[in-house]
């Protein structure tokens, strides 16, 4: 089932990546570095697939509600 959700959390990098919730915080503090965002701002799919090289559409099937 596909979501409608605009964030993405440690919990679905380790959904993705089949890798550790650890390895999700580190990803996605470097994506926020990346993109210059502030601690406190959320990542978006569409911004987590551009900075992986992974299709939207494959990020977005693994957002589960």
């Amino acid at each position: 089932m596909k979501s409608d959700r605009v964030c993405i959390f440690p919990k679905d990098v380790q959904r993705i990546t089949g890798r550790s919730e650890r390895y999700g915080r580190l990803l996605l503090h470097q994506i926020r570095k990346h993109f210059d965002k502030e601690p406190h701002h959320f990542i978006t799919p569409e911004e987590f697939a551009e900075y992986t090289g992974l299709n939207i559409e494959t990020v977005k099937e693994f957002l589960i509600d």
